[in-house]
């Protein structure tokens, strides 16, 4: 019985105006963070992407094993997840060459392969029901594809298409803003709104992090990634300390 009840708790949030403002935040912050340890440090790209996978995993492993939701594991997670994703996408790109548009393309095929075998396993894909450790592998190996796919994206949208930052920042805000009028104004199905919102916050979160580190002469603020990172990381901090934080709602 004990089990069956532990197995029934959402250990995720519920999606609120909040869960997206620091969703933003922590893809800027994977942007910023990413590029501070595989470029500001000079590890590379695939050091990096071993150090971050090693943490995501470790915050995965504490996330399934936790019997509740806590806020600050689990943002922890999403962080760990999109800095991965930014040293993994930048890996694949440039490292082995394949390009920002072959790599979307890639990426995008394995996150639908991702919600595909999970809705054929489980039979819902909804965040609703992430209430078992089965269901939660799913939704982590789905988040970090997303991720990476979104700093792919980013990357191709203001680098490859030459949209600059200003003008990829206009195109996923626009997109996000359309997705919230399909949700106050459409019947279309609340999961797939969700998960395309979580996919397009990445790309924009690439673009704004982009923006901010990157040379003048490139576009950018050349703000320190150091000090972009740590203010980045305290508004997120500030925001779950100010802000009451609820698991979703599974019976919603």
């Amino acid at each position: 019985m004990s089990t069956t009840i532990e197995q029934r708790v959402s250990k995720v949030p519920e999606i609120t105006l909040l869960f997206w403002v620091i969703k933003i935040a922590a893809t800027t912050l994977g942007e910023t963070g990413g590029d501070a340890v595989s470029m500001s440090m000079n590890l590379g790209y695939l050091v990096a992407t071993g150090i971050f996978a090693a943490i995501f995993v470790i915050a995965v492993g504490a996330q399934v094993a936790a019997k509740r939701f806590h806020p600050y594991l689990y943002w922890a997670t999403i962080i760990a997840s999109t800095t991965v994703g930014t040293t993994l996408a930048d890996f694949t790109d440039r490292s082995l060459h394949i390009g920002y548009a072959g790599g979307s393309s890639l990426l995008l095929v394995l996150l639908l392969a991702s919600l595909a075998t999970w809705h054929r396993t489980l039979g819902s894909v909804s965040v609703d029901t992430v209430v078992s450790a089965p269901a939660e592998m799913f939704y982590w190996v789905t988040i970090m594809f997303s991720q990476t796919l979104g700093t792919a994206l980013g990357d191709w949208t203001a680098d490859t298409a030459g949209m600059g930052y200003g003008g990829g920042t206009i195109l996923f805000g626009s997109l996000l803003a359309l997705v919230a009028a399909a949700y106050r104004w459409t019947k279309i199905s609340r999961t797939q709104l969700f998960w395309a919102a979580f996919v397009l916050t990445r790309p924009l979160g690439a673009v704004v992090g982009d923006f901010l580190d990157k040379p003048v002469a490139a576009g950018g603020l050349a703000l320190s990634r150091y000090t972009a990172s740590a203010a980045l990381l305290a508004f997120i901090v500030a925001c779950l300390v100010l802000f009451r934080h609820r698991a979703a709602d599974r019976n919603h």
